[in-house]
C-alpha cells in the first residue's frame, strides 16, 4: 500500500455551552479582542477581570503593537481556570468591515494557534457577534463552518453561549447541520 503521507486530524467534536466562558475548565479560552490588545468591553472585558493583571501583561509584552484583525495570538490565562487565552480581532461589522473571510480567518487562525500551543479543549464565544455588531444568525454559521471545516488536533470545541437565546441559536444550528 502507498504511504499517502500523516493522517489528518480529526475534525473536533462541537458543543453548544450555556454559560461564562471565564468559567470554562479547558486548554484554551478565545477572546474576542481589539485591535489594541488592552482589555476592552464584552467578552475581552470579561476575560481580562477574570484573568487579571497577567494576561494584560502579557498582552502587552507579546502584542506592543497590537493585533490585526482576523488574526491570533496567545497568552498566558492568568486566574482563569484554563491555560491559555488565544486573543483574536474579529472584524467591526457596526464600524463598516463585513468581509466575512476576516470572521472565518478567527476562527481558524484561533485553532491554529490551539495546536501550537498541543491544546485539546477550546471555548470559543461568538467572535463579532457582540457589540461589534455581526449579524447572529451568519456569526453562527461562520463559527460553526469554519470550526467543523479546519483541520485541528483539538478534540472538544466549545461554542459558549452567555444568554438562553444565543444558546438555543447555536445548538439549533449544530443540531441542522448534523453536529448536534
Amino acid at each position: 500500500m502507498p504511504d499517502t503521507g500523516p493522517t489528518p486530524p480529526p475534525h473536533p467534536r462541537i458543543a453548544a455551552v450555556r454559560g461564562d466562558i471565564t468559567a470554562q475548565q479547558v486548554d484554551v479560552v478565545v477572546n474576542a479582542a481589539n485591535n489594541a490588545m488592552r482589555g476592552g468591553g464584552g467578552v475581552d472585558g470579561a476575560i481580562h477581570r477574570a484573568g487579571g493583571r497577567a494576561i494584560l501583561t502579557d498582552c502587552i509584552a507579546r502584542f506592543p503593537n497590537g493585533l490585526a484583525t482576523g488574526d491570533a495570538g496567545w497568552t498566558t490565562a492568568g486566574d482563569l481556570p484554563a491555560t491559555w487565552v488565544v486573543h483574536t480581532v474579529g472584524p467591526n461589522f457596526a464600524g463598516g468591515e463585513r468581509d466575512r473571510s476576516l470572521l472565518e480567518s478567527c476562527y481558524r487562525r484561533s485553532l491554529e494557534v490551539a495546536d501550537e500551543l498541543g491544546a485539546h479543549s477550546i471555548a470559543f464565544p461568538l467572535i463579532s457577534a457582540g457589540i461589534y455588531g455581526w449579524p447572529r444568525e451568519d456569526a453562527i454559521s461562520a463559527a460553526i463552518d469554519t470550526i467543523a471545516g479546519s483541520p485541528t488536533h483539538a478534540t472538544d470545541v466549545r461554542i459558549v453561549a452567555f444568554d438562553e437565546q444565543a444558546y438555543t441559536q447555536v445548538h439549533d444550528a449544530l443540531t441542522v447541520r448534523g453536529l448536534g
